[in-house]
């Protein structure tokens, strides 16, 4: 893909850069220390580039019935890829958008407007944000938190998980994107982290990043109620994208997690 600068901000974190897709005339990259954050399309929200964010999409989409507004928080903002999405194919949702650079904030309400005024934006950490939120307020939490390539230490422990779970509705659903080297003990360590709060969890990646054979993204959603996530439906979605996938669950997920521990907040090593 060739690609040229269109603009760039930098923030005390990182250099973020917005390029324009010389092959997809509304299609914008956002890059932060040169590692790529997120792909908005300007005319046409429904367009997902990565396939992550399908896989995240997939599960936003079989939450509810097609086109039901729903209340949703993110925890991440890039782009904004995934509220534009669910503005465009659930109008009336209710959003929340909680990014904690300022600068990049600035840059994507500039050169990427946001479609509508039902998506808020907070400029907090997303640990400090989720603290602040009501009890049972969201169908859906969303948490794509980055600092560059590395996910925060504080956003990915079993306390973190359970603010989430507490501020969803009895029926609502976490989705969790991370990325992982090709033996996923990071994934492995996760789903364990999230089965150790969430009572149903699955797995969504590429057929690679499940075999072993490369670097990439994986999807973690996980639910209060048992048997809510619709598993079925998410495995059939991953074998048809561009970049086949499959879902973990149930047994095959005990399998990948194996003897993989949750992850506290507590010091490593700590009683």
């Amino acid at each position: 893909m060739a690609r040229q600068p269109r603009a760039a901000a930098r923030s005390s974190a990182a250099t973020t850069e917005l390029l324009i897709d010389r092959f997809r005339p509304g299609g914008r990259i956002l890059l932060a220390e040169g590692v790529p954050q997120s792909y908005v399309d300007l005319g046409d929200p429904t367009y997902l580039h990565f396939d992550y964010v399908r896989r995240m999409a997939s599960v936003v989409d079989a939450a509810a019935p097609g086109g039901a507004p729903l209340r949703v928080l993110h925890l991440g903002g890039g782009g904004f890829t995934l509220p534009r999405y669910v503005a465009a194919t659930r109008p009336g949702s209710a959003q929340t958008v909680v990014e904690r650079d300022a600068a990049l904030v600035t840059l994507v309400r500039r050169e990427l407007p946001l479609p509508t005024d039902d998506i808020r934006v907070r400029v907090a950490d997303a640990r400090d944000a989720l603290r602040t939120e009501i009890d049972g307020d969201y169908d859906l939490v969303l948490a794509d938190v980055y600092q560059a390539a590395r996910m925060p230490e504080h956003v990915a422990s079993v306390e973190f998980a359970a603010e989430a779970a507490r501020v969803l509705r009895p029926d609502g659903i976490y989705l969790l994107n991370l990325t992982d080297l090709p033996l996923l003990a990071f994934s492995r360590v996760q789903a364990a982290t999230l089965r150790a709060v969430f009572a149903d969890v699955a797995l969504i990646a590429s057929r690679a990043m499940l075999r072993g054979r490369r670097y990439g993204n994986v999807v973690l959603a996980a639910a209060t109620q048992p048997q809510r996530l619709p598993v079925a439906r998410l495995a059939s979605r991953a074998a048809r994208d561009p970049v086949p996938g499959g879902v973990l669950h149930g047994a095959s997920l005990d399998r990948f997690v194996a003897a993989s521990r949750p992850v506290t907040d507590a010091p490593t090593g700590a009683g």
